[in-house]
This record gives C-alpha cells, structure tokens and sequence, in this order.
C-alpha cells in the first residue's frame, strides 16, 4: 500500500480540490488542527460545494464538532449550481453564493485579535471531514 501525499496540514496548501483521505490521516490531520485552532482567536470557514444545500450541510457539521453555536445565514441563493459558502465565527454570519469554477473543500482560516499575528488557513478538507460518522475522536479547539 502506497503513502498518501498528504500527511500533515501543510501537505494541503497546494491543492485546488479536497483529495480523498484514509482515516489514518483524517485523525492525524484532526490532531493537528486542533492544536493549530487552540492558538487562534476565531475563524472563518470557506466551503466550495456543488450545492447550497451540500455547503450549508458541510457547515454544520463542522460547527458541531467544534463545539460552535450555529451561525446565521444572512445571504443565500435561491439558484442551483456550485457555491462558496463563507462563515465568519467573530460575526457570526453566513453567506453563499454562485461560484464556478471552484474545487471542493472546506477551507478554514484562524484570525488573531491580535492584529499583529498573522492569519493561517488550513485546507482544503474534504467535505465530510467533520462529520459525526467520520469522527473518530472529537476534535478539541477554541
């Protein structure tokens, strides 16, 4: 069995599209992402998805295994087609709109409220990476 490409955070950086991941490396990528989210502020969450709905579904997960109360969504689309979905924790918003031409992932980015700290964003995730039938362990963060 051969090594996957991706064995750490990093490892991500360079892809356009989540890639498909043993669950070995969804639990190494867990611990590491939740030592990394432990040093940030709050975060906003990008998800590129063939659906509003996908997105929004992406998103709540997410918001469950990190503990997070659930965001609003303040925009929408009632239109049919890929999306971006951006979350943003300190506002506690949502907004979705068409966008082609995307990969697909989850993207997050840990914000200081220390201006001087720089931003990170890790990613991109699979869709799927936060949901309860993926977790083997809860991923302890902010």
């Amino acid at each position: 069995m051969s090594r996957s490409p991706v064995q750490c955070l990093k490892d991500l950086e360079r892809l356009r599209s989540a890639p498909d991941l043993s669950a070995e490396v969804v639990s190494k990528l867990r611990g590491e992402l939740g030592e990394v989210l432990a040093g940030t502020s709050w975060c906003t969450v990008g998800v590129m998805a063939q659906s509003a709905e996908q997105a929004l579904q992406t998103l709540r997960s997410l918001e469950t295994a990190l503990a997070w109360s659930a965001l609003e969504v303040v925009e929408g689309t009632d239109q049919n087609g890929p999306v971006f979905l951006k979350a943003n924790q300190q506002m506690g918003t949502v907004r979705v709109r068409i966008e082609h031409g995307l990969g697909e992932g989850i993207l997050i980015t840990g914000h200081h409220n220390d201006e001087g700290q720089i931003s990170s964003t890790w990613g991109p995730l699979p869709l799927n990476f936060f949901e309860a039938s993926t977790q083997a362990k809860p991923i302890s963060t902010l």
